[in-house]
């Protein structure tokens, strides 16, 4: 695993395909909370991707393993629940 004290603020997460994901709010626990600005429609709190997602740090951004259209699929609430067991 990634080592998560490599993350900090205002780092872009991208997917493995380069696609940008979102933006670093803060790393709790084992988790990277996004900014809320980049929560897509549920703007008004933040969403959450597990550390295991994390591929690696470089560059000053933070890749995921996941390509850009999958990985917004794993993006989690809060509760640590996935945002798409919401949606049904």
């Amino acid at each position: 695993m990634t080592d998560l004290s490599k993350i900090s603020e205002h780092m872009e997460v991208i997917g493995a395909d380069g696609v940008h994901i979102g933006t670093v709010d803060k790393v709790e626990g084992d988790r990277i909370k996004l900014t809320k600005a980049d929560s897509g429609s549920h703007g008004d709190h933040h969403h959450y991707f597990s550390a295991g997602l994390v591929a690696g740090v470089e560059e000053g951004k933070v890749r995921l393993s996941a390509n850009g259209d999958n990985a917004v699929l794993l993006e989690e609430e809060r509760d640590g629940g996935a945002i798409s067991d919401r949606n049904r």
